[in-house]
């Protein structure tokens, strides 16, 4: 499953579109503006070049404008980061443990697991560990990546809101098999989520 899992991904996904709406907006502004001036000022009608003063108005626009959409983007993707870096009160907590080349959970009491099990509807800090090189935990589906810094703890927060299975990938080259450091988060209900946590 690949879909949309959070509220998060839907927000980075909103950022994107409107990155790449303003760029394309921008590079048609440019190419028809070229196009414009290679006809206008071609060789044919204008076999005498013509000096071309400053205009200060034109100046001032296009510093203004470029500024005022990069301060634009820059607020809303901020906006949309900080939400995977604040911590909710009651987030269930799960050490994850990343080594060549695989992942490991550790939850509260001591259970441990290959594969990360979750509840749906509930925050969930995830306390990144390395112990050996740099990884990056990357789960697709939530569209959230958080580096996994040997000698350094990091954390990412989730809020997995529909069950199911989904990809967690290593996105940091980290040796020979680093393209089948490959793992999977199971999102269940939360009585599915209390029975799978107390066997042992």
């Amino acid at each position: 499953m690949l879909g949309q899992a959070t509220k998060y991904a839907e927000s980075v996904d909103s950022v994107m579109l409107l990155i790449v709406g303003i760029s394309v907006l921008l590079l048609l502004g440019v190419t028809t503006a070229m196009i414009y001036f290679v006809i206008r000022y071609n060789k044919k009608r204008n076999p005498k070049a013509s000096q071309i003063e400053s205009n200060n108005t034109l100046e001032i626009l296009w510093i203004v404008i470029p500024t005022i959409l990069v301060l634009f983007m820059f607020y809303f993707g901020y906006a949309v980061f900080h939400e995977s870096r604040v911590v909710p009160k009651g987030a269930m907590t799960v050490k994850v443990i990343a080594r060549m080349w695989a992942w490991e959970f550790e939850y509260n009491n001591g259970k441990k697991s290959n594969e990360l099990y979750v509840p749906a509807n509930r925050s969930i800090k995830l306390e990144l560990n390395s112990m050996d090189v740099n990884h990056s935990m990357y789960i697709p589906a939530f569209r959230i990546k958080e580096d996994v810094i040997f000698g350094r703890q990091n954390y990412m927060v989730i809020h997995p809101e529909k069950t199911g299975t989904y990809i967690i990938a290593c996105a940091e080259y980290c040796g020979l098999r680093h393209s089948l450091m490959y793992s999977k988060i199971h999102v269940l209900t939360k009585k599915e989520f209390e029975k799978w946590i107390a066997e042992f």
